[in-house]
C-alpha cells in the first residue's frame, strides 16, 4: 500500500491506497505550527486498523518552501556567481528582486568571464582564478552558492567546473542553473538563487517527514511531489527545493483528474485560505507559458498555470450582503475554534454557507447572527469572484467542465457561469492527498537545437528519447513511460535555423501498480 499526504495552510490530508490504487481510508487533521506534529496525527488516523508495515511508499506535498519565500523566513545566505562577463554585466544579479528578499538572501554576487553561445560553442574560457577568489572570500560568509552560466542549458560545462571547484573550497550546497531553470538568463538565475536559499528549508522538511514516518511506524520509502505533478526523491528535494513550491495545487489537479475520470477540465481547489484554479490537459496540469512570479521574484522553472484568489472556508467576512468584504485574511487552521459554527466569534465564509443552509457545526448559533437572505447575497459576492477567476484560466469562450475539490469546495455553486458542469467526485475533499499518492516520475528536455545539417525528425526524436531516458533514470517503469508534453518553437532571431524543443515524459514508479 501507499500513503499520500498534503500539508496545507489549514489542514493536513492523508489517504491510504491499496495495491490497485483504490482508496482504503482518508482523513483530515489540522495543520500544526511545526508541520511534523500534524503529519504524525494524520498518519496515525489514516492507518487506524491497518498495519503500518504494509505501506511501501509515502508521498508528501507541502507548501513549506512557498511559505518560506513569501514570509522571508528560514532562507540561507547565498553567494551568487554568474558566468558571462562582459556581455551580461549591464544587469547585475537579483536587480529586480524585492529589497527585503534581496537583503535576506544575497551575501555577495560576482560576474566572471566564461559562458557559451546558444548552440553550445564557448564564448570565452572560464576564469577559474575568479572562481577561486570568490571561494576564498565566501568561506564562512555564505551558506549556499548559486552558479548561472550564459546558455548553460545548451552547454553546462562551465557551470559544472565552477560548481565542483566551489563545492571543494567552500563546502556548502551549490545549485547550478542548468538543473533548475530553462532558457532565459535572468529568470533562470533568479530560480537558481531561490533554490540555493531554500536548501535549508528543504532539509528540515524532509527530515521532519522521515521522523513523522518513523513515529507512525511506517517503514515506507518517502518521496515529495513537485510542481509538474510528478515525484522526486528525498535527496532530490533537498537539492532542488524550488521544484516543490506549487506541489499543493498540482496534487489537487492530479487528484481531481483521477477521482472524476476527466482528463481535460478545470479544477477548483478550495481550501481554508485560497481557491486555486488550474487546467488539466491529458490528466496533467497545464504548464505556465510565461515567467512565474514567486514571492516577487520572476522565475522560469516548471510551474503549473494557476489562478489563485482569497476565497476559502476560513476567509474572514466583514459586513454582509452585496457590500460584504471577503478576506484577504483567513483564520486558517484555527477555524475549528474561531468560526461561529464552532463556537468562535469570527464570521467566516463557512459560517455564511451554514447560514444559507450548509449542514456543519452549530447552525442555530450562526443563523441567530446572520439571516438566510443576507447569507445568500454574501455567497453571490464569492460566486462572482469565482466566475472571474474561471474566465482567467479558460483558454476559449466555450464552457468547460469544472471539478470542485478541497475541504472548502462547498463554496463552489452547482451552477457557475462559464462551466458546462460542476463535478464533486467521491473523496473530492482529499483530492490533494490523492494526487500526491498517485504521482508519477518524469523526465524533461528543454534546449535549443541547430537544424543545420540535421533533419527535423531526427532532432525531435532525439529530444523525445532523451526525455524518456531521463524519466527511466529517475525511477520510472520503462513500460509505463509516455510523452505528456511536447513543444517546438522556431527561434527566428538566432542564426543557424535554431529551434527550441521542450519534451516531457512520465511513468509509474518502478515496482508500483494500480491507477495513476
Amino acid at each position: 500500500m501507499r500513503i499520500g499526504i498534503d500539508v496545507g495552510g489549514t489542514n493536513t490530508d492523508a489517504v491510504l491506497l491499496d495495491a490497485h490504487g483504490d482508496i482504503v481510508a482518508s482523513v483530515k487533521r489540522p495543520t500544526s505550527d511545526d508541520i511534523e506534529t500534524g503529519v504524525v496525527a494524520a498518519l496515525h488516523a489514516v492507518l487506524d486498523g491497518h498495519d503500518p508495515g504494509t505501506v511501501e511508499l509515502a508521498m508528501l506535498g507541502t507548501t513549506q518552501c512557498t511559505n518560506a519565500v513569501v514570509e522571508r523566513r528560514g532562507l540561507r545566505r547565498v553567494g551568487v556567481l554568474r558566468i558571462g562577463a562582459p556581455a551580461t554585466t549591464a544587469v547585475p544579479p537579483l536587480a529586480d528582486w524585492p529589497d527585503d528578499l534581496r537583503e535576506a538572501v544575497l551575501a555577495d554576487a560576482r560576474v566572471i568571464r566564461g559562458g557559451h553561445h546558444y548552440d553550445g560553442r564557448e564564448i570565452s574560457p572560464l576564469d577559474l582564478d575568479a572562481v577561486r577568489a570568490a571561494a576564498r572570500d565566501w568561506a564562512g560568509r555564505v551558506e549556499a552558492v548559486a552558479v548561472t552560466g550564459v546558455f548553460s542549458p545548451a552547454n553546462p560545462e562551465h557551470e559544472k567546473r565552477a560548481a565542483a571547484l566551489l563545492a571543494e573550497l567552500v563546502t556548502v550546497p551549490v545549485s547550478v542553473s542548468h538543473e533548475v531553470g530553462s532558457m532565459g538568463l535572468l529568470e533562470r538565475e533568479n530560480a537558481t538563487v531561490l533554490n540555493a536559499a531554500l536548501t535549508g528549508v528543504a532539509r528540515r522538511a524532509t527530515g521532519g517527514f522521515v521522523r513523522a514516518l518513523a513515529a507512525a511506524g511506517v517503514p515506507a520509502t518517502g518521496y515529495l511531489s513537485q510542481n509538474d505533478g510528478t515525484l522526486m526523491t528525498m535527496r532530490q528535494a533537498v537539492d532542488y527545493p524550488v521544484r516543490t513550491v506549487a506541489s499543493g495545487p498540482t496534487n489537487s489537479l492530479r487528484g481531481g483528474a483521477l477521482l472524476s475520470g476527466r482528463q481535460d477540465a478545470v479544477v477548483i481547489d478550495v481550501g481554508g485560505t485560497t481557491a486555486d484554479f488550474g487546467a488539466l490537459g491529458g490528466g496533467f496540469p497545464r504548464e505556465s507559458g510565461v515567467a512565474v512570479d514567486v514571492g516577487g521574484v520572476v522565475t522560469n522553472f516548471r510551474m503549473p498555470d494557476l489562478v489563485s484568489i482569497g476565497i476559502g472556508g476560513g476567509t474572514v467576512v466583514r459586513g454582509t450582503g452585496r457590500d460584504a468584504r471577503l478576506g484577504p485574511d483567513s483564520v486558517g487552521h484555527e477555524i475549528t475554534h474561531r468560526a461561529l459554527c464552532f463556537g468562535g466569534d469570527t464570521l467566516t465564509l463557512t459560517d455564511v454557507a451554514v447560514a444559507a443552509g450548509f449542514d456543519l457545526g452549530d447552525g442555530a448559533a450562526v443563523r441567530a447572527r446572520l439571516d438566510g437572505a443576507a447569507a445568500t447575497a454574501t455567497l453571490e459576492v464569492a460566486e462572482h469572484q469565482l466566475t472571474v477567476a474561471l474566465d482567467r484560466i479558460r483558454t476559449s469562450a466555450e464552457p468547460v467542465t469544472v471539478i470542485a475539490v478541497g475541504g472548502g469546495s462547498f463554496l463552489v455553486p452547482d451552477r457557475l457561469t462559464g462551466a458546462a458542469e460542476v463535478l464533486r467526485p467521491a473523496h473530492h475533499e482529499v483530492a490533494n492527498a490523492v494526487g500526491a499518492a498517485i504521482a508519477e516520475v518524469s523526465g524533461e528536455v528543454d534546449r535549443v537545437f541547430r537544424l543545420d545539417g540535421a533533419a527535423r525528425e531526427e532532432v525531435v526524436e532525439r529530444a523525445r528519447s532523451q526525455a524518456h531516458a531521463r524519466a527511466v533514470a529517475a525511477g520510472a517503469d520503462p513500460d509505463t513511460v509516455r510523452e505528456i508534453d511536447f513543444e517546438e518553437i522556431q527561434l527566428a532571431y538566432l542564426p543557424g535555423n535554431a529551434v527550441r524543443i521542450r519534451a516531457r515524459a512520465a511513468g509509474r514508479l518502478r515496482g508500483t501498480g494500480g491507477r495513476s
